[in-house]
């Protein structure tokens, strides 16, 4: 009977975190709830707020908004060693709090377009070079919708891949996330690289977006003991995680390039995106690099 693979092994994360922890230049923007980092001895000090409207570290340790931007934050910037994947602890991350403490009481938080449109500006503003959306987008309209579109194109322009998970609903279909050409979303798959019953799948994430782990992961909690979750909030983190190690390691490389390597041929006719794979991605963009160097 074979033995299941650890998650940074399924999508060959292991040996790109061998070569770097990341650098504090590459700038992680987590758009989220608010992140508790009162253990040192676990969280890495490259950290900085964004925005005033909501704060960015939790007064509320119990809260869902807190518990989910702290375990968002464990998978991508607790220190190595932690029981956190730990990803890129190295770089910087922005925390953007969008998931008010106060009203969601029970609830898994969401935004709404306009509240989302302003965060991913100011992460924009701020230059982050990736950002991170595990979230669900409430109370839509056709005019928040067109504000948030107008974010993510703008995000686009200035080089700043935008990774979104791709929802937990278990239905076929498209968000105004996922579909956007420039978002790579997000699905979840199990420990043997299979789509979760609970992922959202659909054309657009099909052909933009990548699988990663989003069962049983651990994380860590406001209080820094284990947190383990399943969703696509947590598969969502791998994929930022990565690109940014990957410009950590290729620090030159364009936006579009780096979303090349990362998610492939941009013209696939499936609902069920391919399996993220960090090192192809490595090798793709030494190869690619090392042409142009050549010519």
């Amino acid at each position: 009977m074979s033995v299941p693979m650890s998650p940074l092994e399924l999508v060959r994360l292991s040996p790109l975190m061998l070569r770097t922890s990341g650098r504090p230049e590459i700038l992680v923007a987590l758009i989220d709830g608010p992140v508790l980092m009162n253990q040192p001895n676990i969280w890495t000090p490259n950290v900085r707020h964004l925005g005033a409207t909501l704060p960015a570290t939790c007064t509320h340790a119990a809260s869902g908004a807190c518990l989910h931007g702290t375990y968002v934050a464990g998978i991508l910037s607790s220190k190595r060693g932690s029981l956190a994947p730990a990803i890129c602890p190295d770089c910087t991350l922005l925390i953007r709090a969008v998931f008010s403490e106060q009203d969601h009481p029970g609830q898994m938080p969401s935004a709404t377009p306009p509240e989302l449109a302003d965060a991913i500006l100011d992460a924009v503003h701020a230059d982050a070079r990736v950002i991170n959306l595990s979230l669900s987008v409430a109370h839509s309209s056709a005019r928040g919708e067109k504000q948030l579109e107008a974010a993510l194109s703008y995000a686009a322009n200035r080089g700043a891949i935008v990774v979104a998970a791709a929802g937990n609903q278990g239905e076929v279909g498209a968000s105004v996330l996922s579909r956007h050409p420039w978002v790579i979303p997000v699905a979840g798959c199990d420990a043997a690289g299979r789509p979760t019953g609970q992922s959202n799948l659909g054309g657009s994430i099909g052909r933009y977006g990548l699988l990663a782990p989003a069962q049983n992961i651990t994380s860590l909690g406001p209080g820094g003991n284990p947190e383990t979750f399943s969703g696509t909030s947590a598969a969502a983190p791998f994929v930022s995680g990565t690109i940014a190690l990957l410009w950590s390691e290729f620090p030159a490389a364009s936006a579009s390039t780096i979303k090349l390597a990362v998610t492939g041929h941009s013209t696939r006719a499936t609902v069920v995106p391919p399996l993220l794979d960090a090192e192809a991605a490595y090798q793709a963009l030494a190869a690619t690099l090392t042409r142009r160097k050549a010519s």
